[in-house]
Order: structure tokens, then sequence, then C-alpha cells
């Protein structure tokens, strides 16, 4: 894949997501796969951060893609697909809440992170105490706590941290002012702070968020 269409983190550009959607809304099967492509993998471990179910997960994503394809013609170039591509995932993930009566389960950090590069040299401090054992116990422990959050709240974390949305991207797909996002947002970290003991609740704010836990 062309390095010039891509950002640092290997997802699409601009331009180059602009070109694709144009070019899947004329029949491209090509660009319409570099789209999924360029957006499953983001999906899913947000979808499965919501749900913690692997097979609804799987079945939300899929929904999410069938309705944002099926859609396409109709799509608003103000937006980013990942913006849109979410909004729909999002809806999708509270609607299959809604026919839950359990929300219980565990999250498989492992199976999230095996699609990490295991191989990427730490280039900071920060990363090389993230990237350490303890540092794992600690990310552990800071994701258990957000899955205890309400929906709202894990989304806005989620999507802030993971996604590096501003928040007014992420009032644009939870359907909210972005002061509500802000608001959310500031009592996602108190609870989190609450809910995480010791020394963990000072150090969590340190632990990169926008890296797969594993």
């Amino acid at each position: 894949m062309n390095q010039s269409n891509e950002t640092g983190d290997g997802r699409l550009d601009f331009t180059e997501e602009r070109r694709l959607i144009k070019a899947a809304q004329g029949g491209c099967a090509v660009s319409a796969h570099r789209l999924i492509s360029a957006h499953q993998d983001r999906l899913h471990a947000f979808v499965w951060r919501m749900l913690r179910n692997e097979h609804d997960t799987d079945e939300v994503c899929q929904e999410a893609f069938l309705r944002a394809f099926g859609a396409l013609a109709g799509f608003d170039f103000n937006y980013r697909f990942s913006t849109w591509l979410f909004t729909i995932g999002y809806r999708l993930c509270l609607n299959q809440m809604r026919r839950r009566s359990d929300h219980g389960g565990s999250i498989d950090f492992a199976a999230i992170s095996a699609t990490r590069r295991e191989t990427d040299a730490p280039t900071d401090a920060s990363e090389a105490v993230a990237n350490s054992d303890q540092a794992r116990q600690l990310k552990d422990a800071i994701w258990g706590a957000v899955d205890d959050l309400a929906p709202p709240q894990r989304a806005t974390v989620l999507l802030f941290y993971r996604e590096q949305m501003s928040c007014q991207e992420i009032g644009e797909v939870l359907k909210m002012p972005a002061a509500t996002v802000k608001s959310h947002l500031h009592r996602a970290r108190a609870k989190l702070r609450e809910n995480l003991s010791g020394s963990v609740a000072e150090q969590w704010a340190d632990v990169r968020f926008n890296t797969e836990a594993g």
C-alpha cells in the first residue's frame, strides 16, 4: 500500500479516503475492500470493548459495514468515513445491549493484541514502560475498569484514547454536543481513578491508551 496515502499509524489520509469512497460509489470492489481493510480491525476492537462477546461483535461489525456500504451513495464528505462507520457501529452496540440481559464476560487481551506488530521498538520512556510486564498488568486493570463504565462513558474513552478522535468528532458519533462528550470524559476519568486502587490510580493516565492492550 502506498505509504503516501496513509498516516503514520497506517490509517488512510483524507485525500485517499475520499478517492476510495468515490470509487466505491461507482462500483469499484477493490476500493470498497480497501475501505473495509482500513477500518475493520479498529471497528472490531471498539465493538468488542463495548459488547465483550465475540459472536455479537462479529455480527455487529458485519451489519455496520453492510449498512455503511448500503448507504454509501449518500455519504456526506464533510465527515470522515470512520466517524460515519463508528456512528453506525455504536448504535448497533446499544441495540444489542438492549436485547441482552447479561452484560458480563471477560476480555481476551491476547486476542486483541495479536494483530499488533510485536517487533516495534519503544521510541520513548512512556512506551518502554507500556511494554513492560508491570505495565501490561496495569493496562489489564485499567481496561477492566473501563468495562465497568456506562456505555456512553466507555465509548467516549475508547474513541478519545484509542481512536484519537476530538470531542467534536466523538459528539458526531454519539449524537451529542461536544460539551456533553467532555463531561462524559471527565466523569469517566474520575470513575477510573475511583475504581483503580493505590499506585494503579496514580499511573493509569501514563499508560498509552491509544495502543492495543496486551
